[in-house]
């Protein structure tokens, strides 16, 4: 669920070199961008006078000064700003200031933002210090951005500092800075001393900020700290006072009641949005069916489903992953599987999560031709599996006895450039071990040692359980001292299967000098 004040205004990506050099050092992209402008720049002055000086010898003399203008590089760094480029951006800058050019403050409240956006709140920091000692000087705009930014990041001393900064500066404070403050503490989780901190720093000002954007931050902070009737004082306050109520504010009440696993005063708020006018979007559908399906209340989800779909909203990705993950869980892959094709049907394409998580219910639940037609599927919708998806197939194949088939598998990800990792170990170990193949069982744990990769408890159980299996209790036994000496998190699964097999085996004095033994290292 999207909760307030999680979206920045401005998205864009930063296409520059990773290298955060803004000297024109190591950035060769940066400086072509830059030089490329200040070239299209210059030949446009020439042609400006030389067509001026045509013009003058018709007598035209007046279109000269016309004619001469410098072009706009400050929307060319704004340009720069918006495409991502912020190093050709912030080089151009440079540059102009070089040449005498005035940056205006808006083009530095672009460059603030990208640097903010990207995170790199150093350099936003720095530029923003640079304003300060040689202009433009910041506007509420300006510290807004940067406030924000340092929020994001969890500064929170920074961003309040900065916040002083602006009070001492003789700005006066807007409604989003107010906002985006007590956003940040209620997310940090000190609810209770965001309001009275704010009321400290702002004083009588946060009279004028009590709005709807305000009292709903409030409330969801308030719902995510389990607070539920200060939560929904807060929005009979709102109502009382005929504070402009919109959709946003019902979807925080909704799912803040269903957080709280109170469906039913949800679905009563849902009633009183429509009284009111209001049409639920995706997200207040989304909250309902999750907060269903947590509960495996699955007639319900379809019933709420099937209404959003009449309802003229189209399901998303969001959730069909919601209800496919809940049935998996539940082990009803074929329903899953049902909501998959859903979501072809309507050109949705699946992502590899999605698929993996129909492969493995269909695996755990014994139906291994489906699990495999699953991932014919996946790969005739353009989808690649991943590691996920062969690890699924191989124990899919372990749990029906295809020792043989899985092992194959594992070659296949090779062919295809997947490497595997432990859980491929764990499963194919655990798989070989099954089949009394101890040997090959310890040429997959040696050549996974080779690979990099750490034994992990299942390991060690695994071949623990493989070497009884067989018989060689001296095997199994150095094998759970060695797993005792590792360090890991042990449970009492080890212990059990070898102290079990000596009794199996008629070997009741074996089993007591082994507890003894154990014993003895836990001294």
């Amino acid at each position: 669920m999207t909760t307030v004040g999680d979206h920045c205004d401005l998205r864009s990506s930063d296409c520059f070199s990773e290298k955060h050099n803004f000297n024109g050092e190591g950035d060769p992209g940066a400086v072509f961008n830059v030089l490329d402008a200040l070239l299209k720049g210059s030949l446009d002055r020439l042609k400006a006078m030389r067509e001026s000086i045509c013009l003058a010898k018709s007598g035209l003399q007046k279109c000269f000064l016309e004619a001469v203008q410098q072009p706009d590089y400050t929307v060319m760094v704004r340009d720069l700003c918006l495409k991502g480029k912020l190093g050709a951006a912030l080089l151009l800058r440079r540059k102009l200031i070089k040449e005498g050019f005035a940056v205006d403050l808006v083009t530095h409240n672009y460059l603030l933002n990208g640097l903010c956006i990207n995170c790199d709140m150093e350099m936003a920091d720095s530029l923003f210090r640079e304003m300060l000692e040689r202009g433009p000087s910041p506007n509420c705009a300006t510290y807004n951005i940067i406030i924000k930014g340092f929020c994001l990041r969890m500064n929170m001393d920074k961003a309040l500092d900065l916040f002083y900064t602006m009070v001492n500066s003789g700005i006066r404070p807007s409604r989003i800075t107010y906002n985006i403050l007590l956003h940040a503490l209620c997310k940090r989780g000190i609810l209770v001393d965001a309001r009275k901190l704010l009321e400290v720093i702002l004083g009588d000002d946060i009279k004028t900020t009590d709005d709807a954007i305000t009292s709903t931050i409030l409330m969801d902070g308030c719902f995510k700290s389990g607070d539920t009737i200060q939560a929904i004082a807060l929005w009979d306050k709102m109502v009382e006072k005929k504070t402009e109520i919109d959709v946003v504010a019902y979807n925080v009440l909704i799912h803040g009641l269903c957080l709280n696993q109170d469906k039913k005063s949800a679905l009563s708020y849902v009633a009183d949005m429509l009284k009111r006018g209001f049409l639920p979007d995706i997200f207040t559908y989304n909250t309902l069916i999750s907060a269903f399906c947590k509960e495996g209340q699955f007639g319900d989800a379809y019933y709420i489903h099937d209404v959003m779909s009449r309802m003229g909203v189209s399901p998303d990705q969001i959730l069909y992953k919601m209800i496919i993950q809940a049935l998996c869980m539940n082990g009803d892959a074929i329903k899953a599987d049902e909501f998959l094709h859903s979501m072809l049907e309507k050109s949705m394409v699946p992502d590899p999560h999605i698929w993996n998580l129909i492969i493995d219910c269909y695996g755990r639940y014994g139906y291994l031709s489906n699990a495999i037609s699953t991932r014919n599927q996946m790969l005739v919708a353009g989808v690649q599996p991943n590691v996920f998806t062969y690890n699924a197939l191989i124990h899919a194949q372990v749990r029906g006895g295809n020792i043989f088939s899985a092992y194959s598998l594992k070659k296949e990800m090779l062919l295809l450039g997947l490497f595997p990792d432990i859980v491929t170990y764990n499963l194919l170990i655990n798989g070989a071990c099954k089949h009394g193949q101890i040997r090959y069982a310890l040429q997959l744990y040696d050549e996974m040692l080779r690979k990099g990769y750490e034994a992990d408890k299942i390991t060690y159980t695994e071949l623990i359980n493989g070497h009884c299996m067989c018989g060689e209790m001296k095997e199994a036994e150095d094998l759970f001292f060695q797993l005792h000496r590792s360090g890991l998190p042990m449970d009492i699964v080890p212990f059990k299967i070898i102290f079990e097999k000596y009794q199996k085996i008629g070997e009741p004095n074996m089993a007591l000098k082994f507890y003894r033994r154990w014993l003895a290292t836990m001294a």
